[in-house]
């Protein structure tokens, strides 16, 4: 079975749309970077880098510096399918980031996005 286009896609070409989401409903890029980090443990530099080199999202992921076990607790659905019932690892990484921009732009509290109850 051939791989899902969004693995092969640069995760620089998506980005700009997470931040205008976000900042459409009143929401900062510096927010989104913050659930970036989080998710991944990228900081700032090496995000900045992953744009730079147009790095795909498979390997966006598969090089996170600190996947957050956390993330665990991201439940609910996008795009039609519920995360925590995605089998395939990297599409499970790529819609919990979907699901984490969602709730941002939602007007969540940064507290219950990044799971800290």
């Amino acid at each position: 079975m051939a791989k899902h286009r969004i693995y092969t896609t640069a995760f620089a070409s998506i980005y700009p749309l997470y931040v205008a989401k976000a900042e459409k409903k009143g929401r900062t890029k510096a927010e989104v970077d913050h659930v970036i980090s989080w998710l991944t443990g990228y900081d700032q530099k090496d995000l900045k880098a992953q744009l730079e080199k147009q790095t795909d999202f498979e390997t966006f992921f598969a090089e996170a510096p600190k996947i957050n076990p956390s993330r665990a607790l991201i439940k609910g659905v996008i795009c039609g399918v519920r995360v925590e019932d995605i089998e395939e690892p990297t599409m499970r990484e790529i819609r919990y980031l979907d699901k984490l921009i969602d709730e941002l732009a939602q007007g969540k509290m940064m507290d219950k996005i990044l799971r800290r109850n």
